[in-house]
């Protein structure tokens, strides 16, 4: 906008609030209207029409105030983003499973990773879980699942599994397809925190996605938390958790609660004695 342009109207606008101010001060009636009808009060003297003079006064500052700042332009960021192959994977991401082998896991016992490793699919054993051996904290995560075809159990107890964050913060993997379960329990879910937005589950036996977008909780010196962890969930493609505050670490009696711990954690899947299978597992560090 020009300058000469905002500059009057900024005048303009003072010598609004400067009239009305003064004829206020210099009333003999105090501001107030003599008459009973707004339609025929004198116009100088009345108290209504000066409070609008004051209003479009203050009004007019504005308006110029903020086509002065719209005129301002932000600096633009000093780094170019970095060129990535989208993939999938990404090529800036870290493949935690091709298929081929356990060896970015180790099992929760101790000692390598036990899950049967076949046709490019990871199927849980009932050896105990895993975790992987590197740590993470903020991250872009993509797991692909599939509970058994052949349907056993009910609730909880069919096609379950787990995606702990930080081996603390459970994504529920359940078999919620036609199985009713408590609702912050189901696929998609923060476990006992959570509820899915919606159950976008497939049938028993077909693959399915998470991406995941986390961010961990802060701690300071003291061990006092000072940001709750937050996720984002979508089950394929479909939004199921939106930028959901984590509560605390994942608690199957009882509320949860946070503990301190390091910025950087493994990543685990949970052994419910359920033979859920995993496969193209990947990870991007935020």
């Amino acid at each position: 906008m020009n300058e000469r342009i905002v500059g009057k109207g900024l005048a303009l606008g003072l010598r609004f609030v400067r009239i009305s101010i003064y004829k206020s001060a210099s009333d003999p009636t105090n501001g107030k209207c003599n008459n009973l009808s707004m339609k025929v009060c004198s116009l100088p003297n009345c108290f209504a029409t000066r409070m609008v003079s004051v209003m479009v006064g203050l009004s007019m500052l504005t308006l110029t105030g903020s086509a002065a700042d719209e005129g301002k332009e932000l600096p633009p960021p000093k780094e170019e983003p970095k060129v990535i192959d989208a993939g999938p994977p990404p090529s800036d991401a870290i493949v935690l499973f091709d298929g081929k082998d356990l060896s970015k896991w180790e099992g929760d016992k101790g000692g390598p990773a036990k899950w049967k490793v076949e046709d490019g699919v990871v199927t849980i054993n009932g050896t105990g879980g895993i975790h992987t051996t590197q740590s993470f904290g903020d991250c872009q995560l993509h797991v692909e699942w599939a509970t058994p075809a052949e349907v056993k159990g009910e609730g909880q107890g069919r096609g379950n599994s787990g995606i702990f964050l930080q081996s603390r913060y459970e994504i529920q993997v359940l078999d919620s397809y036609n199985n009713k379960t408590y609702f912050h329990g189901q696929a998609g879910s923060v476990y006992k925190q959570h509820a899915p937005l919606v159950n976008c589950c497939r049938k028993p036996g077909e693959w399915q996605a998470y991406d995941i977008i986390y961010h961990a909780p802060r701690f300071d010196a003291d061990g006092k938390l000072t940001k709750p962890g937050t996720v984002t969930v979508l089950q394929n493609g479909v939004l199921v958790q939106d930028n959901a505050e984590i509560l605390g670490g994942t608690s199957h009696i009882g509320a949860p609660k946070y503990a301190a711990h390091a910025l950087k954690e493994p990543l685990a899947l949970q052994d419910h004695h359920n033979p859920v299978r995993y496969r193209n597992i990947w990870i991007r560090e935020l």
